[in-house]
């Protein structure tokens, strides 16, 4: 059996081929200067901003709120993530939110907030808002079906890869949290990007990659439940599949930017190559995103705080070093099918910095 005809068994239905994935050049968004007049600082050079005395309800409200939203936007995708402290926003308004943020740097009409496939039980929040609580953690039949590592690396991700339709943007708010432990780390697909050789980048821009997410399924059946089949915040997102085909190299439709787009916890299988060649090459790229502390970003929470983050362009991790319950409530927006544009730039390109590794040739 050919390599080919082993990977057309292991993709989803209705894959569709490379060229899909490629589309003409379009133009970033670029910043307007609109939220320079509130207090702020970088995190690191590279990832992470925290706006200061900020409510984001109060933005919601402004007389010109979609000029700042559509700013934040353009910030986040920069930034990767941004943070603001205690905030008041309510549920209704985190949804409007995530959903301005999308609209308002163009995503596709079709898109919309995520439903999770999980999120298919009787309560009383929106499906739209997905609780985001440690207590699944103890459940000891999910986590011994899962067989899961005790290596706490293991759930770097970008959220809902698994989908044909991804996400976007990511809002989440912690209303629970332990006494100390719980942070949040990020990382820049940017400089990741921008961390490989001219030589091997290139090489991977023309390669796709397997994202399953059936593990949902496993879980669901160790635990007595069932799966949201229904269309989950696109047309393109429904069925119980969960897996989707990507390009390992994505370009960010807001910046404009090239970024690394797999993930230890989604990404399964490089197409184009052999199975080997796909699991040495996998293993190398997380390597890049979880070793390297200077493209990462750790936030520790405290009640009522809120981070934002572009999923297309950032992979994060949890840190599980506690006991007491941590809990808060995520909206996900749906942007598009990711894509590679060849004519795109790295963000190091794109503002002229030096490549951190390959400046001296």
């Amino acid at each position: 059996m050919s390599i080919t005809q082993t990977v057309t068994q292991t993709v989803p239905t209705g894959t569709p081929r490379l060229s899909h994935f490629v589309r003409a050049s379009t133009t970033p968004l670029q910043p307007t200067g609109a939220l320079d007049k509130y207090e702020h600082f970088e995190y690191t050079p590279v990832i992470g901003r925290e706006y200061k005395n900020v409510q984001l309800s109060d933005l919601l409200k402004a007389d010109n709120a979609d000029e700042l939203i559509r700013e934040l936007a353009i910030i986040i995708s920069q930034r990767n993530v941004v943070f603001f402290r205690n905030q008041d926003i309510t549920l209704e308004e985190q949804q409007l939110l995530g959903n301005k943020l999308g609209i308002l740097s163009g995503r596709p009409k079709e898109s919309g907030l995520h439903i999770h496939p999980t999120d298919n039980q009787p309560v009383d929040l929106p499906a739209e808002i997905h609780t985001i609580t440690s207590e699944k953690d103890r459940v000891k039949e999910y986590k011994s079906i899962l067989d899961i590592s005790e290596f706490s690396g293991r759930e770097w991700h970008s959220d809902i890869t698994f989908e044909p339709v991804p996400s976007d943007f990511a809002i989440l708010k912690v209303h629970t949290l332990p006494e100390n432990g719980g942070d949040t780390l990020w990382s820049s697909g940017y400089e990741a990007y921008d961390r490989l050789s001219p030589a091997y980048a290139k090489y991977l821009e023309g390669l796709t990659a397997l994202h399953d997410g059936t593990k949902f399924a496993t879980g669901a059946a160790a635990t007595g439940k069932t799966l949201f089949a229904g269309v989950r915040g696109n047309p393109a997102n429904v069925g119980l599949e969960l897996k989707a085909v990507h390009p390992v190299i994505r370009t960010n439709p807001v910046t404009g930017w090239k970024g690394l787009f797999v993930n230890r916890n989604f990404t399964k299988r490089i197409l184009e190559l052999t199975k080997d060649e796909s699991d040495a090459t996998l293993e190398y790229l997380h390597r890049v995103v979880t070793e390297n502390h200077d493209m990462q970003v750790r936030f520790r929470w405290q009640k009522n705080d809120v981070a934002i983050w572009a999923n297309s362009s950032t992979i994060h991790n949890v840190t599980r070093d506690y006991d007491e319950k941590r809990e808060g409530y995520r909206v996900v927006s749906l942007g598009e099918k990711p894509y590679f544009d060849p004519a795109s730039r790295s963000r190091r390109e794109a503002l002229g910095l030096k490549k951190r590794l390959w400046a001296s040739g």
